[in-house]
Protein backbone atom coordinates (compact mmCIF):
# COMPACT_ATOMS: atom_id res chain seq x y z
CA UNK A 1 0.00 0.00 0.00
CA UNK A 2 1.19 3.63 -0.62
CA UNK A 3 3.26 4.33 2.57
CA UNK A 4 1.79 7.84 2.38
CA UNK A 5 -1.64 7.06 3.25
CA UNK A 6 -0.41 6.69 6.89
CA UNK A 7 0.49 10.59 6.89
CA UNK A 8 -2.07 11.88 4.54
CA UNK A 9 -4.95 10.15 7.18
CA UNK A 10 -3.31 11.63 9.72
CA UNK A 11 -3.96 15.17 8.45
CA UNK A 12 -7.16 14.67 9.47
CA UNK A 13 -7.94 15.88 13.11
CA UNK A 14 -10.71 16.74 15.20
CA UNK A 15 -13.88 15.39 16.46
CA UNK A 16 -16.12 12.75 15.23
CA UNK A 17 -13.82 11.15 12.75
CA UNK A 18 -15.16 7.70 13.42
CA UNK A 19 -11.88 6.30 13.09
CA UNK A 20 -12.77 2.40 13.16
CA UNK A 21 -14.91 3.39 10.57
CA UNK A 22 -12.63 4.75 8.10
CA UNK A 23 -9.08 2.40 8.95
CA UNK A 24 -11.79 -0.88 8.26
CA UNK A 25 -12.29 0.46 4.79
CA UNK A 26 -8.56 1.82 4.01
CA UNK A 27 -6.89 -1.51 2.28
CA UNK A 28 -10.58 -2.17 0.23
CA UNK A 29 -10.32 1.75 -1.19
CA UNK A 30 -6.66 1.46 -1.65
CA UNK A 31 -7.16 -1.58 -3.94
CA UNK A 32 -9.71 -0.16 -5.65
CA UNK A 33 -8.51 2.92 -6.83
CA UNK A 34 -4.80 1.34 -7.27
CA UNK A 35 -5.40 -1.44 -9.28
CA UNK A 36 -9.12 -2.09 -10.03
CA UNK A 37 -11.31 0.88 -11.03
CA UNK A 38 -11.12 2.64 -14.18
CA UNK A 39 -11.78 6.42 -13.29
CA UNK A 40 -9.34 9.00 -12.97
CA UNK A 41 -8.81 12.71 -11.98
CA UNK A 42 -9.02 13.85 -15.70
CA UNK A 43 -11.58 11.24 -16.28
CA UNK A 44 -14.16 11.61 -12.92
CA UNK A 45 -16.81 12.89 -14.97
CA UNK A 46 -16.22 10.94 -18.26
CA UNK A 47 -19.45 9.16 -18.95
CA UNK A 48 -17.28 5.64 -19.70
CA UNK A 49 -15.63 5.77 -16.70
CA UNK A 50 -16.47 3.35 -13.55
CA UNK A 51 -18.44 4.63 -10.82
CA UNK A 52 -17.55 3.87 -7.38
CA UNK A 53 -20.31 4.52 -4.65
CA UNK A 54 -18.99 5.06 -0.57
CA UNK A 55 -22.20 3.77 1.16
CA UNK A 56 -20.02 3.19 4.80
CA UNK A 57 -19.71 7.21 4.78
CA UNK A 58 -19.54 8.04 7.98
CA UNK A 59 -16.17 7.17 8.18
CA UNK A 60 -14.47 9.14 5.09
CA UNK A 61 -10.96 9.62 6.09
CA UNK A 62 -9.20 7.20 4.31
CA UNK A 63 -11.68 7.94 1.08
CA UNK A 64 -9.95 11.43 1.39
CA UNK A 65 -6.82 10.21 2.25
CA UNK A 66 -6.98 7.83 -1.55
CA UNK A 67 -8.37 10.59 -3.31
CA UNK A 68 -5.34 13.01 -1.99
CA UNK A 69 -3.00 10.43 -3.19
CA UNK A 70 -4.22 9.07 -6.57
CA UNK A 71 -4.81 13.59 -7.45
CA UNK A 72 -8.45 14.15 -6.96
CA UNK A 73 -7.82 16.49 -4.65
CA UNK A 74 -5.29 18.37 -3.21
CA UNK A 75 -4.02 17.12 0.32
CA UNK A 76 -3.81 20.54 1.46
CA UNK A 77 -7.95 20.35 1.99
CA UNK A 78 -7.04 17.27 4.53
CA UNK A 79 -5.94 19.38 7.44
CA UNK A 80 -9.60 21.63 7.01
CA UNK A 81 -11.55 17.93 7.34
CA UNK A 82 -15.00 18.67 9.25
CA UNK A 83 -14.40 22.03 9.71
CA UNK A 84 -17.23 24.69 8.59
CA UNK A 85 -15.73 25.84 5.38
CA UNK A 86 -14.28 22.71 4.32
CA UNK A 87 -15.23 20.55 1.36
CA UNK A 88 -14.39 17.48 2.97
CA UNK A 89 -17.30 16.78 5.46
CA UNK A 90 -17.84 13.84 7.98
CA UNK A 91 -20.02 12.80 4.75
CA UNK A 92 -18.72 13.42 1.36
CA UNK A 93 -20.65 15.38 -0.63
CA UNK A 94 -20.83 14.49 -4.04
CA UNK A 95 -20.78 18.33 -5.11
CA UNK A 96 -17.71 19.51 -3.47
CA UNK A 97 -15.59 16.40 -3.26
CA UNK A 98 -14.02 15.76 -6.89
CA UNK A 99 -14.68 12.06 -7.67
CA UNK A 100 -17.36 11.08 -4.97
CA UNK A 101 -20.53 9.67 -7.19
CA UNK A 102 -22.86 10.08 -4.67
CA UNK A 103 -23.62 12.29 -0.94
CA UNK A 104 -22.95 9.50 1.59
CA UNK A 105 -24.65 9.75 4.80
CA UNK A 106 -27.87 7.66 5.68
CA UNK A 107 -27.02 3.61 6.05
CA UNK A 108 -28.53 1.29 3.67
CA UNK A 109 -28.92 3.81 0.49
CA UNK A 110 -25.37 3.00 -1.28
CA UNK A 111 -26.58 -0.49 -2.71
CA UNK A 112 -29.72 0.51 -3.68
CA UNK A 113 -28.36 3.72 -5.69
CA UNK A 114 -25.57 1.27 -7.11
CA UNK A 115 -28.56 -0.98 -8.55
CA UNK A 116 -30.16 2.09 -10.18
CA UNK A 117 -26.97 3.49 -11.77
CA UNK A 118 -26.76 0.40 -13.77
CA UNK A 119 -29.78 0.42 -14.91
CA UNK A 120 -29.39 3.74 -15.90
CA UNK A 121 -26.46 2.87 -17.59
CA UNK A 122 -28.36 -0.36 -19.49
CA UNK A 123 -30.77 2.10 -20.41
CA UNK A 124 -27.99 4.37 -22.01
CA UNK A 125 -26.52 1.34 -23.93
CA UNK A 126 -23.53 1.69 -21.97
CA UNK A 127 -22.29 -1.77 -20.53
CA UNK A 128 -19.17 -1.67 -20.22
CA UNK A 129 -18.25 0.58 -17.09
CA UNK A 130 -18.32 -0.98 -13.94
CA UNK A 131 -20.23 -0.28 -10.80
CA UNK A 132 -18.65 -0.35 -7.38
CA UNK A 133 -19.96 0.33 -3.85
CA UNK A 134 -18.59 -0.13 -0.82
CA UNK A 135 -20.81 -0.78 2.52
CA UNK A 136 -20.57 -1.88 6.05
CA UNK A 137 -21.80 -4.83 7.47
CA UNK A 138 -24.44 -3.23 10.05
CA UNK A 139 -25.88 -1.77 6.34
CA UNK A 140 -26.73 -5.77 6.05
CA UNK A 141 -30.18 -4.60 8.64
CA UNK A 142 -31.40 -2.44 6.40
CA UNK A 143 -34.27 -3.10 4.16
CA UNK A 144 -33.38 -1.49 1.11
CA UNK A 145 -30.03 -3.31 1.06
CA UNK A 146 -32.16 -6.96 1.40
CA UNK A 147 -34.45 -5.16 -1.21
CA UNK A 148 -31.21 -4.43 -3.31
CA UNK A 149 -29.92 -7.44 -3.05
CA UNK A 150 -32.90 -9.51 -3.55
CA UNK A 151 -33.78 -7.57 -6.78
CA UNK A 152 -29.68 -7.59 -8.69
CA UNK A 153 -29.27 -11.12 -8.32
CA UNK A 154 -32.37 -12.10 -10.77
CA UNK A 155 -31.81 -9.32 -12.22
CA UNK A 156 -28.67 -10.23 -13.79
CA UNK A 157 -26.80 -7.02 -12.69
CA UNK A 158 -23.32 -8.16 -13.64
CA UNK A 159 -21.87 -4.48 -13.75
CA UNK A 160 -22.79 -4.17 -10.28
CA UNK A 161 -19.93 -4.85 -7.67
CA UNK A 162 -20.43 -4.45 -3.88
CA UNK A 163 -17.68 -4.63 -1.52
CA UNK A 164 -18.88 -5.47 2.22
CA UNK A 165 -16.24 -4.64 5.19
CA UNK A 166 -17.02 -7.31 7.61
CA UNK A 167 -16.39 -5.63 11.16
CA UNK A 168 -18.30 -7.55 12.93
CA UNK A 169 -20.78 -4.60 13.55
CA UNK A 170 -24.13 -6.16 12.12
CA UNK A 171 -26.66 -6.64 15.05
CA UNK A 172 -28.55 -9.61 12.95
CA UNK A 173 -26.51 -12.58 11.42
CA UNK A 174 -27.99 -14.27 8.48
CA UNK A 175 -27.52 -18.43 8.95
CA UNK A 176 -24.14 -19.16 6.62
CA UNK A 177 -22.83 -15.48 7.30
CA UNK A 178 -22.70 -12.45 5.13
CA UNK A 179 -21.95 -14.68 1.93
CA UNK A 180 -24.66 -17.10 1.89
CA UNK A 181 -26.81 -13.76 2.05
CA UNK A 182 -26.39 -12.79 -1.17
CA UNK A 183 -25.83 -16.08 -2.63
CA UNK A 184 -29.12 -16.86 -1.64
CA UNK A 185 -30.04 -13.83 -3.58
CA UNK A 186 -28.59 -15.05 -6.76
CA UNK A 187 -24.85 -13.41 -6.49
CA UNK A 188 -21.52 -14.40 -6.44
CA UNK A 189 -20.05 -14.16 -3.97
CA UNK A 190 -15.61 -14.34 -2.18
CA UNK A 191 -15.09 -13.94 1.19
CA UNK A 192 -10.74 -12.87 2.05
CA UNK A 193 -8.65 -11.03 4.59
CA UNK A 194 -9.87 -7.43 4.11
CA UNK A 195 -6.31 -6.40 4.94
CA UNK A 196 -4.39 -8.79 2.33
CA UNK A 197 -4.23 -6.95 -1.05
CA UNK A 198 -3.63 -10.00 -3.45
CA UNK A 199 -6.42 -11.23 -2.22
CA UNK A 200 -8.84 -8.41 -2.72
CA UNK A 201 -7.45 -8.04 -5.97
CA UNK A 202 -7.91 -11.61 -7.28
CA UNK A 203 -11.45 -11.07 -5.47
CA UNK A 204 -12.27 -7.72 -7.12
CA UNK A 205 -11.55 -9.21 -10.69
CA UNK A 206 -12.74 -12.32 -10.61
CA UNK A 207 -15.07 -13.08 -13.70
CA UNK A 208 -19.00 -13.58 -12.53
CA UNK A 209 -20.68 -13.28 -15.97
CA UNK A 210 -24.24 -13.12 -15.73
CA UNK A 211 -24.25 -12.23 -11.99
CA UNK A 212 -23.37 -9.46 -9.57
CA UNK A 213 -20.63 -9.65 -7.49
CA UNK A 214 -19.58 -9.20 -3.54
CA UNK A 215 -16.83 -9.54 -1.89
CA UNK A 216 -16.85 -9.34 2.02
CA UNK A 217 -13.89 -8.19 3.17
CA UNK A 218 -13.47 -9.11 6.75
CA UNK A 219 -11.03 -7.04 9.23
CA UNK A 220 -10.70 -6.88 12.78
CA UNK A 221 -13.99 -6.37 15.13
CA UNK A 222 -14.92 -3.03 15.55
CA UNK A 223 -14.81 -3.43 19.46
CA UNK A 224 -12.17 -5.36 19.86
Amino acid sequence: MNTDLNRLMALMTGDEKHGPAATSTLDALWVLYDRVLRVTPQTFSAPGRDRFLLSKGHGPMAYYAVLAAKGFLPEELLAGFGSYASSLGHHPDRLLVPGAEIGSGSLGHGLPLGVGTVLGLRAQGRTDPQVWVLIGDAELDEGSVHEAIAYAGPAGLDQLHTVVIDNASASYGAPGGIAARFEAGGWSVETVDGRDHEQLYAAFTAPHPGRPHAVVARVEPKNA
